[in-house]
Formats: C-alpha cells, structure tokens, sequence
C-alpha cells in the first residue's frame, strides 16, 4: 500500500490527486503545521531528512519532491498512458511544465510570500515598518511584474492549448495547479479568460474532488 506523508496545505494535495486520477489505493499520515511559523513539524524528518512534504513510500521506496513522485507514478502506475501524451511533440511540452511549474514558477511565488511577511510579526516591531517599505518595494518593483509576465505567457499558450501539454489532460496539469492556484488565491485570475477555464476544468474533476475530500480542507498560504 503506497503511504503519502500528507502535510496540510501544501504541495502533496497534488500527490493525492494523481493517485486518484490513476485509481491506485494509498493511506494518508496526516501533519499539521505549526500555528504561528506555519512551518511542517518534526517528526517529518523522520520521513525524510529534509523534514518537507510530499513524500511517498512504495515498496521501500521513499521519494520526495512532487514533481519526482507524479512522474514515479506516471511511469509505474498509468500502463495505459492516460496521463502522459505519446506524441512526440506534446511529450516535449509535457515534460517542460512538468520542470517549469518548481523551477520557473513558485520560487516567484514563495519569494513574493516572504517579501509580503517582512514587517510582520514575529519580526521586532521597531524594525516593522522598514522591513514592510522593503518587502512592498521589492514585490512592487520586481516580483509582480515578473509574475504577470508569466501570466501572459501562461494564457497565451492556453489559448491555443486547452491543457499543457496539448489537448489531453496530462500530469502536466496536475504539476502545474498548485502555483496557478495559489496565483488564483492570492491576486485572482480577472485578466486571464484561459487560465480561469482551464482552473474551473481541472478542479472540476472527479478525482480532484475526491483528493480534496480525502486530503482534507486545502487553503494556499498568503
């Protein structure tokens, strides 16, 4: 039985889902974060040494980062195919969002969520309101436009593409809705007609809906 070390909250939301998409039986260990530094506890280190989730155990084996296990999954789990395209050409695409959701996408959005925090507690208040000038300048000045310059790339493929990697829906999708939806959370998706379709599509899925109901209520961090 695969186990899923199942942090709230987090990426491994994504982990669940693809295992109901491929309809493959798995047991959740729960962990909660911590209340005020909203970090993951403890006793995931006894996981994995880097303390972080998602991580799967299968047959010995244990394997984090969310991007290695879908594809781990994809390969040993989906014999038929469903969720990696066989066309040569929309492999390429596949395998491009695949990286670019981790390597392109969220470092923007975790360096805008710590920018967002400076000025805030548990930083000393005399030092609050120099540290929040900083953080607003920098997200104004560098990380918002740089996030809405991936937005217009993102929408601009999906207007011709109605899923990442061409027209079947693919892990690809599923890589990608975590950082689209925590754009969707925290400033919307108003502006881009493509990307509000393709998120409405996706989490209208079966197997999204039951990921939900088994990981549990899923809110993205601001």
């Amino acid at each position: 039985m695969i186990t899923v070390h199942h942090l709230d909250n987090s990426r491994s939301q994504r982990i669940l889902w693809m295992l109901e998409e491929l309809s493959v039986p798995y047991e959740i260990q729960r962990y909660q974060r911590d209340e005020k530094s909203m970090l993951a506890p403890a006793s995931l280190k006894k996981v994995h040494p880097l303390g972080k989730s998602p991580v799967l155990e299968d047959n010995g084996l244990i394997l984090a980062e969310s991007g290695a296990i879908i594809e781990y999954l994809q390969e040993v789990y989906d014999e038929a195919g469903t969720l990696k395209p066989a066309a040569f050409a929309e492999r390429q695409q596949y395998r491009y969002w695949m990286h670019y959701s981790e390597g392109s996408l969220m470092p923007l959005l975790v360096m805008k969520l710590i920018f967002s925090r400076l000025g805030k507690p548990p930083m000393p208040w005399l030092i609050r309101p120099i540290a929040g000038a900083i953080g607003q300048g920098v997200q104004k000045n560098y990380l918002d436009k740089q996030i809405y310059t991936h937005m217009d790339y993102l929408e601009h493929h999906l207007a011709t593409h109605p899923y990442f990697a061409g027209y079947q829906f693919s892990a690809a999708d599923i890589q990608m809705s975590f950082p689209i939806e925590a754009i969707n959370a925290r400033a919307g998706l108003g502006k881009y007609p493509h990307l509000n379709a393709w998120l409405s599509n996706v989490t209208g899925r079966p197997a999204y809906q039951k990921a939900l109901e088994n990981g549990g209520p899923f809110t993205i961090l601001r």
